[in-house]
């Protein structure tokens, strides 16, 4: 390969990392939306709550099997700091287990019954299904409603999402 070569492919190769870092990048903010609307919920909390401040869960959901899912939680940043963590590590622990949250998932998109759950790929047989159904339940991730079928609360949708949100993040 001749130097012109090497420099053409070298350009192109640049050429490639600037595009891979530009869509990497997030974009710029709308600075010229006031914050007031961006953050409208914040806002509101902010007007109800003195410092140190508070966090503020909230969401509105439409259920595949019709069900509508409202729920919002405050809680002032005291309370959270000071409160005892270890409390919640049953709950969030039924929550780390890839099957489980696939389970959840089905179920939220309205498969309620053992047998439509053990037809989800990658969770196992009926007898682990039962298992990971046992620990949702027993964590209030889920309701059995008898005869096999089970539904996630309705109190528990929104929080069930905000995990899954500040997970992403």
């Amino acid at each position: 390969m001749n130097d012109r070569d090497r420099l053409a492919a070298l350009e192109g190769r640049v050429s490639e990392l600037e595009a891979q870092l530009q869509a990497m990048t997030e974009p710029v903010p709308d600075v010229s939306v006031p914050d007031s609307e961006i953050f409208w919920a914040l806002e509101g909390l902010r007007a109800r709550v003195d410092e140190p401040g508070a966090v503020l869960l909230a969401g509105r959901v439409r259920l595949p099997d019709g069900r509508d899912a409202q729920w919002q939680e405050a809680s002032v940043t005291d309370e959270l700091l000071g409160g005892e963590w270890a409390e919640s590590a049953d709950m969030l622990s039924a929550l780390g287990h890839p099957v489980r949250l696939r389970l959840l998932q089905r179920v939220l998109a309205g498969a309620t019954t053992v047998p439509q759950l053990t037809e989800t790929d990658g969770v196992g047989t009926s007898g682990q299904v039962y298992h990971h159904l046992r620990q949702l339940t027993s964590a209030g991730w889920l309701r059995s409603l008898g005869s096999g079928r089970y539904e996630v609360p309705v109190a528990r949708v929104v929080p069930l999402l905000a995990v899954i949100m500040g997970a992403r993040r």
